[in-house]
């Protein structure tokens, strides 16, 4: 069976997970945390920097949450797929995971490590910075979104990073009420069956957010 590192409060690892779940692939989860420092070790016999999620399939360590996803696809066939068959709906999906991964989810993390460094005093003029970041994408993505999904009516690769992104981004810096489509479709992620379950799992988690979890979602 698939073993999968990594933490349930992690967006990484929902990424991740949401795929695994959207193909129904069977696997281990393996909760990395002071408490279970025996798959802290494992993790970095398999991985030696010992950043999550990896994905272990027999021996072979699998790396990074895209090329999971890739992988999956690769190597199982016969679940649905999440990377599309033609290559320009291919190209357009992997676009849109590094959109949601580089232009989503860095600046929300950007805001979340100005408070790991001094949650008394973060640096305002940094986390200005990226709010105004996530400002500029989220007016792309709400113009540009146009189905049900990221990349229409299939739901793919972008969508398993769009959900922790946007997730966890609308905590630092809530999507307009203007933006009816981008809140439509987080809306509809969060619906999503993996994606509830991802959620859920996290909850017990939410007091270690740093700037403060909202009371929602």
């Amino acid at each position: 069976m698939l073993q999968l590192y990594g933490h349930p409060f992690s967006s990484y690892t929902w990424k991740a997970e949401i795929a695994l779940l959207e193909k129904g692939i069977p696997y281990t989860f393996r909760i990395l945390d002071p408490e279970h420092a025996e798959n802290v070790e494992a993790l970095r016999g398999h991985w030696s920097p010992g950043k999550f999620p990896v994905l272990v399939d027999g021996e072979r360590p699998v790396i990074e949450s895209s090329i999971i996803i890739e992988y999956l696809d690769l190597h199982f066939p016969g679940s649905p797929r999440l990377i599309p068959e033609t290559p320009e709906a291919a190209l357009a999906a992997r676009f849109l995971d590094r959109v949601f991964d580089n232009h989503v989810m860095a600046p929300m993390q950007a805001v979340v490590g100005e408070y790991l460094i001094d949650m008394q005093a973060p640096d305002r003029s940094r986390i200005d910075r990226a709010c105004a970041a996530l400002d500029t994408i989220y007016a792309w993505l709400d113009e540009r979104l146009k189905g049900d999904w990221a990349c229409g009516e299939d739901f793919t690769i972008a969508d398993c990073a769009a959900a922790p992104a946007l997730f966890y981004a609308d905590w630092v810096r809530p999507i307009a009420p203007a933006q009816a489509r981008l809140k439509a479709y987080r809306a509809r992620l969060l619906a999503r069956p993996s994606v509830a379950w991802c959620v859920d799992e996290a909850r017990p988690y939410r007091a270690y957010f740093p700037p403060g979890a909202p009371d929602r979602d």
